[in-house]
Parts: structure tokens; C-alpha cells; sequence
């Protein structure tokens, strides 16, 4: 048994003040106030002198980070966010992969996740795509997949994911879209679907949620809605979202709030509360210029047409973020980007929150959330020793 003592634990109800938490063989076998557990003499102890520790950030949407894509090094790219708190992660594939860089992306995060250490961290994939709007999102023109949804295209792709495959974000507007999901879906039952790059309209979401359609990608970001009549304005993929309690929405919250205005985010902290809403990094490798009025701008990518093309968030910036553009406390930002990200992909039993039986994922953080100290089940990440 490890024990980590002066701790403020960050729990799903609160903040435990001066808490210790007991480790073994990767879970977390105990915790309370210090008052409340004794620590044998003999114990393996770690001081977190008063930092605040939570539970791992869960990314479920990210291509890549620093100089890598998780498709060529998924190890490379994994320990990059590793270090900044990120302990379970999605590799995300993207519209711009052909059917066979699909397949060898799927195999290369299958060794890394299989084979290696680090592995641990990669908790299955994202595939935002391939059947989304083509009329959206970054690089649109390198849209593989604008053509016929046909099994010879799919299935091959679907087979090589399993139940790998957390989540597939689609436009529920495509025409044949519903032989895919149907099959998706045989193959993982528990695969989330996502509304991306898309401007459905209510209905024709509503038509497909039986499918498994509760998370919406990157919330008020490459969507669209399709006019009605002059004087009113259409509901597309973002009003379904906010109106739609069963929803989760997507959030890519960097500095400057391009992404999503600040007055954006807290109304969609308002309407959709602090239960639903799913911070993510989106973060990708880039090398396009950026537009005229943007070139300040540290923490985004942007395409070779000038348009936004993910960022280079982490998600412990994303949280110091949400916190700069809301009124949020340190709690209520882990909850956004640990517990709901967890619950969303259905690994809420082992992740997420700090619960006896799950896995010792913890990260130490100040109150600006700068990552001190990173736990991979049971493992201190930056130290490299075994707890």
C-alpha cells in the first residue's frame, strides 16, 4: 500500500482539504481525511504539500501535439499530453485520411496501445469522420470521404476499429448514412455516435438518436444551419444540442476564445450546466498561416485556407482557460474534464472521478492548474517509478 498525504482531493461532490489517499496494485484502495486514515510508519509515502489532487484528464478528442500525430507516433504524441496531466486520451482520425491511412493509423495506435507502456493512457479512438458534412471544418478540400457512404469504403475500416472505436462523429444529414451506423454499431454496441461538421436540422438528429447520438463535436464550431425564411434564423446541430437534456457538448476552450466567444461558453455553461459539458483539446499539427488579426495567436492551428484547424491546447490549459472565461472553480473544471468526458464514452467505472476500485489516475495541480505531478495507474509518470 502508497499513500499520498497533504492533499486537497478533488472529489465528484467537492474538495476534501486535507486528505490522504491510499494506493495498490494501480487502484485507488482508500481515501479520506487525514484525521480518518492512519499511515502505517513503514508506508511509502509522497507529500503533495497542499497541491490539489484529481483525477487524470480524459481527452476524448485530440490528433496530436508538439511536433507529432497520434496516426505516425502514437507514443511519441501519447507522452506529450501525458505530461500535462492527460491520462487516458483518444487518438482522432480525421475526413483527410484515405481508407488505407484509416487502416494503418488503427493498427499503429493498436500496437502502441498493446505493446508498450504508455499504452495505458490510450483508451481507445475517435474518429471525427469519416462520413461528416464535406462543406465543414478544416482542409475541407481534402475531404476523402464527400462521395456515396458504400460497405466496400466502411467496413473494412469499422472491422479494423472494434470496439476501439469510442466514438465516430457523423452528419446525420448524409444520404445512406443509417446501413453505416447500423453497422458500426454491430460492431462496438456501446460506440458513441457524434453530431460533426454537420447542419442537420432537429429532426433529422432526432431520427437517428435511437443509434446512440449524445455527444456533440467541438460545440458551436464547423456547423451550419440551412435557412428557412427571411426573418428566422434556422436551428442546426448547435440548438439541438442545447435543447436535447441527453446531449453532451464538446468544448475547445482556448485563450482568446476564437474558437468560441466567452459570452459563447457561458451560455453554454448556462443552458447545458456544468454536467454536461466535455472540455477537449482538439488539438492537432499544422503548419498553415494564420489569417491577418490572428497572427498573435499562440495556442491555434490553422489550415492553408486561413481557417481554424484544431489547436495546440492541452488539457490543462483548456481547464486554466475555463476557468479565466467563466465562473468556474477548480472542482466544477474537472468535472468537465475528467468525470463527463469518462461518463460520455462509458468508462465512468475505471476513470474519472476518485473512487475506491478505480484506477490511480491522478494529477497534482496548483490552483492555476499547473501539473506537478502525473500517477498512470499507480506509476509517477514523470518520475518513472512504480508505486
Amino acid at each position: 500500500m502508497h499513500y499520498i498525504k497533504n492533499a486537497k482531493l478533488v472529489l465528484e461532490t467537492g474538495i476534501l482539504w486535507d486528505g490522504v489517499l491510499a494506493m495498490d496494485g494501480g487502484r485507488i484502495a482508500a481515501y479520506g481525511a487525514a484525521s480518518e486514515i492512519e499511515i502505517p510508519t513503514d508506508a511509502e509515502v509522497m507529500d503533495a504539500k497542499g497541491l490539489y489532487v484529481g483525477p487524470g484528464f480524459v481527452d476524448i478528442h485530440v490528433h496530436g501535439g508538439g511536433d507529432s500525430l497520434f496516426i505516425e507516433d502514437a507514443q511519441k504524441t501519447a507522452g506529450h499530453f501525458l505530461n500535462h496531466g492527460t491520462t487516458t486520451m483518444l487518438p482522432t482520425f480525421y475526413t483527410d485520411l484515405s481508407k488505407e491511412r484509416f487502416l494503418e493509423g488503427i493498427e499503429h495506435v493498436k500496437h502502441v496501445k498493446e505493446t508498450t507502456e504508455i499504452g495505458k493512457a490510450i483508451g481507445g479512438i475517435y474518429t471525427e469522420g469519416p462520413y461528416m458534412n464535406p462543406k465543414y471544418g478544416a482542409n475541407a478540400d481534402q475531404n476523402k470521404w464527400r462521395g456515396d457512404i458504400l460497405p466496400e469504403m466502411y467496413e473494412e475500416v469499422v472491422d479494423a476499429a472494434g470496439t476501439l472505436a469510442k466514438v465516430w462523429a457523423v452528419a446525420p444529414e448524409r444520404e445512406g448514412l443509417q446501413p453505416f451506423l447500423s453497422y458500426a454499431k454491430k460492431a462496438n454496441p456501446d460506440v458513441v455516435f457524434a453530431v460533426g461538421h454537420s447542419e442537420a436540422n432537429p429532426d433529422q438528429i432526432q431520427k437517428l438518436k435511437r443509434y446512440g447520438f449524445c455527444l456533440q463535436t467541438h460545440c458551436m464550431n464547423a456547423t451550419g444551419r440551412i435557412e428557412t425564411w427571411a426573418g428566422t434564423r434556422a436551428c442546426g446541430p448547435d440548438e439541438y444540442c442545447m435543447t436535447d437534456s441527453d446531449m453532451y457538448a464538446e468544448l475547445i476552450c482556448d485563450s482568446l476564445g476564437i474558437h468560441v466567444n466567452p459570452a459563447m461558453i457561458r451560455m453554454i455553461l448556462k443552458i447545458k450546466s456544468v454536467d454536461k459539458i466535455v472540455l477537449i483539446t482538439d488539438s492537432f499539427v499544422s503548419h498553415g498561416q494564420a489569417p491577418e488579426g490572428l497572427r498573435h495567436v499562440t495556442d491555434i492551428h490553422f489550415d492553408n485556407g486561413g481557417g481554424l484547424c484544431g489547436s495546440k491546447l492541452t488539457m490543462d490549459v483548456a481547464c486554466r482557460n475555463m476557468m479565466t472565461h467563466t465562473n468556474c472553480g477548480i472542482a466544477q473544471v474537472f468535472l468537465m474534464a475528467a468525470r463527463n468526458p469518462a461518463r460520455v464514452i462509458g468508462m465512468e467505472d475505471e476513470i474519472g472521478t476518485i473512487e475506491v476500485g478505480k484506477k490511480a489516475n491522478l494529477i497534482f495541480v496548483d490552483d492555476m492548474f499547473h501539473v506537478d505531478t502525473v500517477i498512470l495507474e499507480g506509476q509517477i509518470w514523470n518520475k518513472q517509478s512504480v508505486l
